[in-house]
């Protein structure tokens, strides 16, 4: 942390205007260009920071948002989602198209392709990356969604609507399905689990869930492992065969940390940067935030790693506090996250993991209901699917550490706050 910040408030603001005086503050490199790497530029600045920040990108595009990626812009409803940021007015040093390839701490150095980036306040956001399908690495007709290419590569298969068989039952997988099956196409979803969400929610709860890919008009097969990929053919295991123009892949993530390797930053068995409360790594004045860092949560006893836009969001406020000095806040947000598919408006908060007690508030089969964990009767986590009021109240209710009443909660009649105890 560098408390001596070398000028006043007021020599800062002019020093963002004019470019004066910021030699004399340590220079903030912060790696990656996404929601977690842009708002910590943006946060640095408005708390007041006024020395050098540089933010390096390793894709060419203007910094962009990535929700819209598997809805209006592979849909080709947008052109792009670049985030609404003057970053010249802001000062900072945006440099896309370099890919850092190693840290050297000891040099306070960054390696890349066109030379050392040097640094005196590093910030890793390099986010997640997604997991291949094995074997199918370089197959043209294989395809990944993660970035703005891969959607611009995705659309026109879209557009010519193609038969597609996609990997994984996840949420990547079934925003991916519900814009394809808006386009028009013939969509099967393959999922080695015996429901979609796996890993991600229980199977009781996921269950109700499959039925919506039927009703989309997309067929969702369950127990079923890809043993290859032809041209024009997806193989199952058991022999099976699936006509497919195109395959698009969604079996989830993992923190694009490879490049940190040997250089003395801790990773965990998950390759997440082991930060700590206050989003600090295991090197003095190196930081971590967003998809590629794990944090240690008091609200749920464990180390939490979540890959969601809310954390991207949150985390750089913390980081840039501990930057100019205010060390006594502590990162321990409660998870929230949402998604859009098949015609579904779905919501989550908080970490549901080590629950002893799951309350349904509504019929699955409806359009609208929800489900709340709690443990020893306090609320740890809620899903909503369609009632936004659950969502809103519970997430407050869970930083709040609110005890409910099963019975009052089990009503969907109830709002969830009356049901506190």
């Amino acid at each position: 942390m560098w408390t001596d910040q070398g000028q006043s408030q007021d020599q800062q603001g002019q020093g963002q205007g004019q470019g004066q005086g910021r030699t004399e503050q340590p220079r903030v490199v912060i790696v990656g260009a996404g929601m977690a790497g842009v708002q910590t530029a943006v946060a640095l600045r408005e708390k007041g920071y006024g020395g050098p920040v540089t933010l390096i990108g390793a894709e060419p595009h203007p910094p962009y948002d990535r929700p819209p990626l598997s809805k209006a812009v592979l849909l080709g409803q947008t052109a792009g989602s670049a985030f609404d940021i003057d970053f010249e007015g802001l000062a900072v040093d945006l440099r896309l198209g370099l890919e850092v390839t190693g840290l050297r701490a000891s040099a306070r150095e960054l390696d890349t392709p066109v030379g050392p980036v040097p640094y005196d306040i590093l910030v890793i956001a390099t986010g997640a990356e997604p997991v291949p399908l094995p074997g199918t690495e370089g197959v043209s007709h294989v395809h990944l969604l993660r970035t703005l290419d891969d959607a611009e590569r995705l659309r026109p298969i879209l557009e010519q609507r193609q038969e597609i068989v996609v990997v994984g039952a996840g949420w990547i997988g079934a925003e991916f399905a519900t814009a394809a099956r808006t386009a028009g196409c013939v969509v099967t979803v393959v999922e080695a689990a015996d429901a979609p969400f796996a890993g991600a929610l229980p199977a009781e709860v996921a269950a109700p869930m499959a039925d919506w890919y039927a009703e989309s008009g997309a067929e969702l097969l369950t127990h079923a492992r890809v043993a290859g990929v032809e041209p024009g053919t997806v193989v199952l295991a058991d022999g099976r065969q699936l006509p497919a123009d195109a395959v698009v892949v969604g079996i989830g993530a993992r923190p694009a940390t490879g490049w940190l390797t040997g250089s003395g930053v801790a990773l965990g068995p998950d390759g997440s940067v082991t930060a700590d409360e206050r989003l600090r790594t295991s090197l003095p004045e190196v930081y971590a935030v967003g998809d590629c860092a794990s944090f240690p949560s008091a609200r749920y006893g464990e180390r939490l790693l979540v890959h969601h836009w809310d954390n991207a969001l949150q985390g750089p406020r913390t980081v840039a506090a501990q930057v100019i000095g205010e060390t006594e806040q502590v990162y321990d947000p409660v998870p929230y996250f949402w998604s859009e598919q098949f015609g579904r408006f779905v919501q989550y908060a908080g970490h549901h993991e080590f629950a002893d007690t799951l309350v349904w508030r509504g019929d699955p089969a409806g359009a609208a209901w929800s489900v709340v964990w709690l443990r020893e009767e306090v609320l740890v986590g809620l899903l909503a699917v369609g009632r936004p009021r659950d969502l809103a109240q519970g997430r407050k209710l869970i930083e709040a550490g609110a005890r409910l009443d099963r019975e009052r909660a089990a009503d969907p009649s109830v709002p969830l706050r009356k049901a506190v105890v």
